[in-house]
């Protein structure tokens, strides 16, 4: 079955932070083979891992040095070879990550591009002259911060680079590039890589105008270029679809009114994509500190476009459901209470997520509740946050250094990165010895092992729920409806199918809620539910109580 991604969930696992078998405080391939058996236990079906090639590791994995050689940090080819084999053998994909919009300056296409503008590598970037007064070719900006423009001495050009100074773009333009990035795929698919996740894959068409933004060093005109569904195509035909390979695509700018340009399975482009503009509720649109700028997470507008997504793709697309991953902090301390109620809000979130129509994706210790650290400024590791600290309090200082910390508790990509909490022993169980990363402190509370023996256990929850995804024909075809769109605190939608509704109900907030009059009255079975007690519709919902209840179409 070509499309099995649309009864299975994945685990996203970032291995510098998932388990450490050779003692050099960094995890590892054979970290991941060790754990297969607690990934099968937990349910899942297939494993995305973020990237473990050759990598100067600027942004953690994300500037490739080389697409084909498996970083030493993590092993080596062999043992990501018998990885893909372990996987397979316990009926687990693996999907493997993948950079097509820029690789590190350590690549040797990069380094032979910058040698000259004759040589055979020359255009597999985006080089252009500087201005009469030697300034950058227009206002573009990092998402790291500042420009996205460097100046290279040895060519006497300003180079393209949406992110760090170390991570150039690539020029899609160019045939032989992608010539080179297919090959990479077809290598990895012989290998028996099943599928890829595609960091900002929307983002390697380039306006070859080079307009300026309407803010200096923003990225309004850097997204969904003007050849980017021709690109994206052409690699569906060249690799995707004529190997069978699942694909999923981080796509920052997506609405839902034209998210279905790239996963309609008529227009044969991706099978999916993140969308982000659910995790942008708790941000101050338009604020000149981008997403540093936060207020309190809105929930009828979550409510509103997650439900559009539904609406929008269902019929001509799939939706891949996330709140968490590598780029994204811990749902429950970003938009919940994760010290009172940390298993109530950790189960809310997911009961929510699960059960819409997508692929939900777990990442890697979302499914015992692992939160936030509220690390000082300089313990944190992450070439974005450091980059924009500079940028926004240092040199424009249009953010205090108090309201950029209190963000960074909040959002910053290095709160999902901290080691996975496995036990209460040294490190966490993750190694022997200190860590890359520091780890949250709260690890002798919150582990793998104290959560599954506890009577109120995340894992088990989410077990239940994956568990659903598989057997439950109504959660992957059943139609979806808002309900009380405008509800400030409750999250209620209905799924239906065939003769059967399932209500989802979940209340975001501290306090007890109503639960609206006409549902009260309902009479079926609760499919699961996160307070144990609950019995009957009629009683209020406790703080982030979440329950899915089952009823008949009358």
């Amino acid at each position: 079955m070509n499309d099995w991604w649309k009864k299975a969930v994945f685990y996203q696992i970032y291995p510098k932070s998932f388990n450490d078998t050779n003692g050099d405080g960094v995890g590892d391939i054979n970290g991941i083979r060790e754990k297969l058996p607690y990934l099968k236990e937990l349910g899942v079906d297939a494993l995305w891992i973020s990237p473990i090639y050759l990598s100067p590791q600027i942004d953690n994995g994300y500037d490739i040095a080389d697409y084909r050689t498996i970083d030493p940090m993590f092993g080596n080819n062999e043992e990501m070879y018998q990885l893909i084999e372990e996987a397979h053998q316990k009926k687990m994909k693996i999907v493997m990550d993948f950079v097509a919009n820029h690789t590190s300056d350590q690549c040797i296409w990069f380094q032979e591009s910058r040698k000259s503008k004759e040589n055979y590598f020359s255009d597999f970037y985006i080089w252009k002259d500087a201005k009469s007064d030697g300034s950058e070719p227009n206002n573009w900006g990092s998402s790291f911060g500042g420009s996205a423009w460097t100046w290279d001495d040895s060519r006497q050009q300003y180079y393209l680079h949406y992110y760090a100074k170390e991570q150039p773009d690539l020029n899609w333009e160019n045939p032989n590039v992608r010539s080179y990035i297919y090959d990479m795929m077809r290598f990895w698919k012989s290998k028996g890589v099943d599928g890829w996740r595609m960091d900002v894959v929307t983002s390697i068409s380039k306006d070859l105008d080079f307009p300026d933004n309407p803010r200096p060093f923003t990225t309004e005109n850097q997204q969904n270029g003007p050849r980017m569904h021709e690109f994206i195509h052409e690699m569906n035909q060249e690799v995707l679809k004529p190997f069978s390979m699942m694909s999923v695509g981080e796509s920052p700018a997506a609405k839902s009114t034209d998210g279905y340009l790239l996963v309609d399975p008529q227009r044969e482009e991706l099978d999916m994509i993140f969308t982000f503009e659910h995790m942008h509720v708790d941000r101050v649109k338009g604020d000149v500190n981008g997403r540093w700028a936060l207020k309190p997470m809105d929930l009828p507008a979550l409510k509103k476009i997650l439900a559009s997504w539904q609406k929008e793709l269902r019929g001509r697309g799939w939706n891949a459901l996330y709140f968490e991953n590598h780029d994204r902090a811990r749902i429950i301390s970003r938009w919940g209470n994760d010290e009172e109620y940390r298993f109530e809000c950790a189960t809310a979130f997911a009961t929510v997520l699960h059960g819409l129509q997508g692929t939900p994706f777990v990442y890697q210790g979302e499914e015992i509740g692992m939160t936030n650290p509220k690390f000082a400024i300089d313990e944190y590791e992450d070439v974005e946050l450091r980059g924009n600290y500079e940028f926004y309090v240092k040199q424009q200082q249009t953010i205090s250094e108090k309201e950029f910390l209190a963000a960074v508790h909040k959002i910053t990509r290095d709160n999902a990165r901290t080691p996975m909490q496995w036990d209460d022993s040294q490190n966490a169980g993750f190694s022997e010895v200190t860590p890359w990363f520091k780890l949250n402190p709260n690890y002798p509370t919150i582990n793998v092992a104290a959560d599954q023996l506890s009577k109120k256990s995340v894992f088990n929850y989410y077990q239940k729920l994956i568990e659903l995804r598989h057997t439950e024909e109504l959660l992957t075809e059943g139609e979806f409806e808002l309900l009380y769109e405008d509800d400030p605190t409750n999250f209620i939608y209905k799924r239906t199918y065939r003769d059967t509704v399932w209500y989802v109900l979940a209340n975001f907030s501290d306090q007890e809620q109503i639960v609206p009059e006409e549902l009260q009255k309902l009479e079926g079975t609760f499919i699961i539910k996160n307070y144990s007690d609950r019995q009957t519709m009629q009683n209020s919902l406790a703080p982030y109580e979440a329950l899915i209840f089952a009823t008949k179409e009358t």
